[in-house]
C-alpha cells in the first residue's frame, strides 16, 4: 500500500446535501422545507423548549432550592498532593498553578485534609480546613492565610 492509494473506509465519508440546486437534485425549489408555514419562512421556527402551546417541560417541573449569586468557589488542593514538594518549600498559589496542581485560582485556594502530609512545608492559601491546619502543624510546617 502506498500513500496515494489510501482511501477512507467505505461509508465513512458522506457528501453534504446541496439544497435548492434544481428539481433533479431532489432538494430543489422549496429546498426540503415544504410549502409555506412557519418553518418555510426565513427566520422561522420555534424557540428551544417550545411544545406547540402545551405547557413546556421546564415550566411543568417544580422549582426547588436557591442559588446564591455571591457564592465563592475555591480551587481545592488535598494534603497528599503537597508531598511532591521538597522539605522547607514555600507553597504559594502561584507555585500550585505552575506545577499544574490547580488549573485556575478561582476565588482562592482551599487546602483540605485528604491524605497524609509527610513534608515540612510553609503553605500560603486563602482557606484551610481545620483538620488540614492540624495536619500541617503536626508535620512541622507552617501555614499562612493570605
Amino acid at each position: 500500500m502506498k500513500l496515494h492509494e489510501l482511501k477512507p473506509a467505505e461509508g465513512s465519508r458522506k457528501e453534504r446535501k446541496r439544497k435548492g440546486r434544481g428539481i433533479g437534485s431532489g432538494n430543489g425549489k422549496t429546498a426540503g422545507k415544504g410549502h409555506k408555514g412557519q418553518n418555510a419562512r426565513s427566520g422561522g421556527g420555534v424557540r428551544p423548549g417550545f411544545e406547540g402551546g402545551q405547557t413546556p417541560l421546564f415550566r411543568r417541573l417544580p422549582k426547588r432550592g436557591f442559588t446564591n449569586i455571591n457564592r465563592k468557589e475555591y480551587a481545592i488542593v488535598n494534603l497528599d498532593a503537597l508531598n511532591r514538594f521538597e522539605d522547607g518549600t514555600e507553597v504559594t498559589p502561584e507555585l500550585l498553578i505552575e506545577t499544574g496542581l490547580v488549573k485556575k485560582e478561582l476565588a482562592g485556594i482551599k487546602i483540605l485534609a485528604n491524605g497524609k502530609l509527610e513534608k515540612k512545608l510553609t503553605v500560603k492559601a486563602q482557606k484551610f480546613s481545620s483538620a488540614a491546619k492540624e495536619a500541617i502543624e503536626a508535620a512541622g510546617g507552617q501555614l499562612e492565610v493570605i
